[in-house]
C-alpha cells in the first residue's frame, strides 16, 4: 500500500465516522474504532468502541436528523512505524431536534484530532479528542 493509498483509507475511516452518526447505524463504528479506542470530548470520556458507541447515543437517539461534515484533511502518516498515523480534520455538525424540541436546532464547530492504527481489518481510530470551537442553537437538541 503506498502513503496516498493510507491517506485514502484514512479520510474514509473519518467519513465513516460520520456516516454512521447521521445514518444511526451504530454496528458501522467496529469499523471505525479500535476495539480498545478511547475518545476525548471535552465534557466526557470514554474508553472501548462499546463504551464510545453507548456515550454517542445517548446523545442522537433522541436527536432529530444530524450531518457531520467533514474537511481540511491533515494526515501525518509515522515514519518510523507504517501502521501508525495522525490526523485533524475540521467538523461541522447540524442537529435537528425531534419531539418537544422539534424546530429547534444545534450546531457545532470543531476539530477531530486522531491517532489512528493499522489492523488487520484495516485503519482504525485508536484515540479521538475533540475540541469545539464555536456552538450555535439549542444544545439540548
Amino acid at each position: 500500500m503506498t502513503q496516498a493509498d493510507d491517506r485514502f483509507a484514512i479520510i474514509a475511516v473519518l467519513d465513516r465516522y460520520a456516516e454512521v452518526l447521521d445514518t444511526r447505524a451504530w454496528g458501522g463504528l467496529d469499523d471505525v474504532f479500535a476495539v480498545d479506542a478511547e475518545m476525548d470530548f471535552g465534557e466526557w470520556r470514554a474508553r472501548g468502541v462499546d463504551a464510545i458507541r453507548e456515550r454517542i447515543r445517548s446523545y442522537l437517539d433522541g436527536c432529530g436528523p444530524s450531518q457531520h461534515l467533514l474537511g481540511n484533511y491533515r494526515i501525518e502518516l509515522d515514519a518510523g512505524d507504517a501502521d501508525r498515523a495522525t490526523s485533524r480534520c475540521y467538523i461541522r455538525v447540524q442537529h435537528v431536534g425531534a419531539g418537544r424540541l422539534a424546530g429547534e436546532t444545534y450546531e457545532m464547530y470543531g476539530e477531530y484530532r486522531d491517532a489512528l492504527v493499522r489492523t488487520s481489518d484495516g485503519w482504525r481510530i485508536r484515540e479521538r479528542r475533540a475540541a469545539v470551537f464555536m456552538e450555535l442553537g439549542n444544545r439540548r437538541v
